[in-house]
């Protein structure tokens, strides 16, 4: 069974990376997506309608139009049974405990890698495999491994390199910085190399949580800017 997947991301930029990342996850496709909650609730009801319901939901909780946890209770009141995973800037924990008290269930950070949500959603396809069933579960360790499925055994996965407190870190430039920023200027906030912030820089960019374009002004070659999506 090919698993139909809403993505609900404001970010269009964002939107496209998540929904390439699902269309090459096997046994899985991105039926499409959207940029708000009403948009999203629009596209669920006609899905639903055609007889063609999406079977998972890849969520930011950040939407022009309303936050992502009110947009989950709205579909279950509407009878709306997809499960979500949460992919989502929001680190404070009051949140996390509000994803989990709606029935989310990943939580995924951004920004992230390209292998991460990769893995997430492999995680998710064995899960949904081992309940694939009519009847009841034949004991406790059924249903024991069916949840296991959707733990990850290792932290968030990144190239080969990088570690998540230097992401955040030159993220965390990024992000404040309101305008473009050289690699050097943000290795300098950072506390780390041009080069080594480079590497994050770049791979922020892979991820689409931002973008570089050339800086002119100088004589000879233009340097590039990285400015947060």
């Amino acid at each position: 069974m090919t698993i139909a997947v809403l993505v609900v991301e404001d970010d269009p930029v964002a939107a496209e990376a998540h929904a390439a990342y699902v269309d090459r996850a096997p046994g899985f496709r991105c039926a499409g997506t959207a940029h708000g909650a009403a948009e999203a609730l629009r596209f669920l009801d006609r899905a639903r309608r055609e007889g063609a319901p999406v079977v998972l939901i890849l969520l930011d909780l950040y939407l022009p139009d309303g936050h992502g946890l009110e947009l989950i209770r709205t579909l279950r009141a509407g009878g709306h049974g997809a499960d979500i995973i949460a992919v989502t800037s929001a680190r404070d924990l009051a949140t996390v405990r509000r994803a989990v008290s709606t029935g989310v269930v990943q939580y995924l950070l951004k920004p992230f890698a390209a292998a991460t949500l990769q893995d997430r959603l492999a995680r998710y396809a064995r899960y949904r495999a081992s309940l694939d069933r009519e009847g009841e579960a034949l004991g406790q360790d059924e249903v024991d491994q069916a949840f296991a499925e959707l733990r990850s055994s290792r932290g968030t996965t990144l190239p080969k390199g990088l570690t998540s407190p230097t992401l955040e870190a030159v993220a965390g430039v990024l992000r404040e910085a309101g305008t473009g920023l050289s690699a050097a200027a943000v290795g300098t906030a950072a506390g780390v190399s041009r080069i080594t912030a480079r590497r994050y820089l770049e791979h922020l960019v892979e991820t689409g949580r931002a973008a570089r374009e050339p800086q002119y002004g100088q004589v000879g070659r233009p340097e590039l800017a990285y400015r947060w999506r």
